[in-house]
């Protein structure tokens, strides 16, 4: 009788460990890569954002804030970050248009 109950738990367990790594492999093949290709002017506002802003700090994602967050934060940082207002302009509308 224990014989029979410990095989049962045994094939339980095996039938449990081996349909959940298929629900793994489901899932990874369900994702899809998002491509995201950038103007010029958004792709130098990315290389200003990441080499002046996270030279000081951790990057946010653009999505972090809304653009009515995003320009005091952006005016304010300038400052610190020492860019001209044109390079602050590129920040802000990458980050604006990468949300």
């Amino acid at each position: 009788m224990k014989i029979k109950i410990s095989a049962g738990l045994i094939l339980g367990l095996l039938l449990v460990a081996c349909s959940s790594s298929k629900k793994t492999i489901e899932t990874t093949e369900a994702i899809e890569k998002k491509e995201v290709v950038l103007s010029p002017e958004q792709a130098e506002g990315k290389m200003l954002y990441e080499n002046n802003c996270g030279k000081c700090h951790a990057l946010y994602s653009a999505d972090k804030f809304t653009k009515e967050q995003w320009e005091p934060i952006v005016l304010r940082m300038q400052k610190k970050a020492r860019i001209t207002d044109e390079q602050r302009d590129l920040v802000f509308n990458y980050l604006v248009m990468n949300q």
